[in-house]
């Protein structure tokens, strides 16, 4: 039965046509394809220079939050000092959930005047303390 169908119904068209010449991209197409991506790139510049302009100057996500000082516990989990206005808080940060572990006055060391800080023991079962007694 698959005798009976004509070759020209099985074989893609181009296989069945006479050779052709392959097609030919000039210059004018590269110059073209160029200045394209040559314009994308200014308006992205100078969508990125209004932005700063109407933002005065300030990066986005910067007001009056900045982050001061972090550590890695791990691949994923942080503890994070970030200052807000008067406050400085500590945050942890775990993949799904952040925490604030404990708020501190604008500039407060955590350490004494003699140097040595405080064994972290008791750092902690201060934190501890503060803790329960707010509850």
């Amino acid at each position: 039965m698959l005798r009976a169908l004509p070759l020209s119904l099985i074989l893609p068209a181009p296989l069945l046509a006479a050779e052709s010449a392959p097609p030919v991209v000039s210059a004018g197409t590269y110059l073209q394809a160029t200045l394209a991506l040559l314009l994308i790139v200014g308006l992205l510049f100078a969508a990125t220079w209004a932005a700063r302009k109407v933002s005065g100057g300030k990066m986005f996500g910067q007001g009056n939050m900045r982050v001061i000082s972090g550590i890695a516990l791990g691949p994923k989990e942080r503890i994070v000092l970030v200052e807000v206005e008067d406050n400085w808080l500590v945050i942890g940060i775990v993949p799904g959930q952040i925490r604030t572990l404990h708020t501190l006055p604008k500039g407060t060391s955590t350490t004494p005047a003699g140097g040595q800080g405080p064994a972290f023991g008791d750092w902690l079962k201060a934190i501890r303390e503060r803790q329960n007694a707010a509850q």
